[in-house]
Formats: C-alpha cells, sequence, structure tokens
C-alpha cells in the first residue's frame, strides 16, 4: 500500500499543507505515521477520513461538528456516502433552479418584453416558508407541543438535525418510487414504520413509550388536505399523498393502535 507525505496529499486533495497541519492538531485528521524528523505519511484510510471531511465541508458542517460525526462508533462511511449524494443533488436541483431563473430574466430584459407570470422571478430563491409553517402547525397542535418539539431537536445539534432531514428525505423518496403498490404490503409497510420513527424524532416523542396512532394518522390527513407537504419541484403530488395517508392509516391501525 503506498503512503503519501504531506505534499502528496495536498497535490492529491487540492488542501494546503497548513491546513493539513491544523486538521493533525486539532485531532480530526491524523497522519497514520510521523517519523522522528516529524514527516507526516497518509494512507488509504486516511485518504478516505479526508474526503468526508470536504463532502461535511462542502455541505456548511463546522470542523468540530466533522469530528464529531466521523468519531462516532456507529459511523458508517457508506452510509454517510449515500446522504452525501442526495444532499448534493438536492443543492444542485436548487442551483439548476436559480441558473434558470437567471436566464430567464436576462432573456426577458434583453427583449425589453414582460413576464407573463411574475412568480418565475422567485423560483428556486428561499421562500419564507418556515414561520408560516411554525404559525400553523401551533394553531393545530398548541404552541407547547410545538416549542417543546423544537427544544428536543435543538438537542441534535446541527449535524444530528441535518442528518435527520436526510434521512426523512431518504424514506420519503424510496416510499416515492414504490407509490404504485399496495400500502398494505410488506414493503410499504417497513418503511412507514422507520418513516413513523423518523417522524416521533422531529415531534421530540421517540423517547417516550406512548402510542400515537391518532397522531401519526392525522398527520397522512394533513398531507391529503395540504398540497405543499407532498410537493415535489413545486409541483402538487395528490395521488402520492393520498398513498402516503392510506399507508400511515393502515400502520396506525395494525402497528400502534
Amino acid at each position: 500500500m503506498k503512503n503519501y507525505g504531506v505534499k502528496d496529499v495536498a497535490k492529491l486533495s487540492g488542501v494546503s499543507i497548513r491546513t493539513l497541519h491544523h486538521y493533525d492538531k486539532i485531532d480530526l485528521l491524523k497522519p497514520f505515521n510521523r517519523t522522528e524528523a516529524g514527516y507526516r505519511y497518509y494512507g488509504a484510510k486516511e485518504l478516505l477520513r479526508l474526503q468526508q471531511i470536504l463532502f461535511y465541508k462542502e455541505l456548511d458542517f463546522s470542523l468540530k461538528e466533522i469530528r464529531q460525526l466521523l468519531d462516532e462508533p456507529s459511523f458508517d462511511r457508506l452510509t454517510s456516502l449515500e446522504h452525501h449524494k442526495l444532499a448534493l443533488k438536492a443543492r444542485k436541483k436548487r442551483i439548476d433552479q436559480l441558473l434558470s431563473t437567471i436566464d430567464n430574466t436576462i432573456y426577458h430584459l434583453k427583449k425589453n418584453t414582460i413576464m407573463k407570470n411574475y412568480k418565475d422571478l422567485y423560483k428556486g430563491l428561499a421562500k419564507e416558508m418556515g414561520t408560516t409553517y411554525r404559525k400553523e402547525a401551533m394553531t393545530k397542535w398548541g404552541k407547547n407541543t410545538i416549542e417543546q418539539s423544537e427544544k428536543d431537536l435543538l438537542k441534535l445539534g446541527k449535524a444530528g438535525f441535518e442528518s435527520l432531514k436526510v434521512e426523512l428525505a431518504t424514506i420519503t423518496e424510496e416510499l416515492f418510487s414504490i407509490r404504485n403498490e399496495s400500502p398494505e404490503s410488506k414493503k410499504v409497510q417497513g418503511l412507514i414504520a422507520q418513516h413513523y420513527q423518523i417522524i416521533r424524532q422531529f415531534w421530540g416523542t421517540s423517547v417516550q413509550k406512548d402510542k400515537q396512532a391518532s397522531i401519526y394518522a392525522g398527520l397522512g390527513q394533513l398531507y391529503v388536505s395540504d398540497d405543499r407537504y407532498m410537493a415535489r419541484d413545486g409541483e402538487a403530488q395528490p395521488e402520492f399523498a393520498t398513498f402516503m395517508q392510506k399507508s400511515m392509516q393502515y400502520f396506525s391501525n395494525t402497528q400502534i393502535g
């Protein structure tokens, strides 16, 4: 197995030697060997860890958060890469939409024409939906319930919360891919069981032993009544929402209730 000096690693990765020295100092990326003369050497294991560090940095994690994630006994490199892929694809989709919005605006400005739909000016840009959803949630479930849920989520930290969001997105994507199957099938219900556990973590009730059949089934009904929850790329997905509602209702009746 080939070993790489710090200069080689810097050249391969585009990370400066000074940065690699800093990573060593804060125990984020230690060389597997250091000679008496002070030369650092890295192997395949260290190079893979550096790749993970750079992916997490790309997703705006702090160095402290990255070290905590990578040093977790349960950390799985393959699962992490799948999560990176999903998060980067979502970012790419948003960037592609932003580029399309810019091109569309430039076109109309050059032609001195009027855009037919002014919503096109803001496609892909961040919307102030967080506040809206929060107010609606408080109306539906009460202020105390929502605030307690938010406190529990804050305990996860940024890394934990981002990981939870990726888990939910992954499960939702898998459910969307089998939306034409029977909601009562073993495959669908297996994914719904995972969906239920993730949702309870968002609610801050995952450590409680009480069963929440009616609340979970009610969430499924909300998916049907409000197009925003199951929308994909800004388009409503009523059939998928109905599939989720039926799947969640069946799970609530047979596994929770």
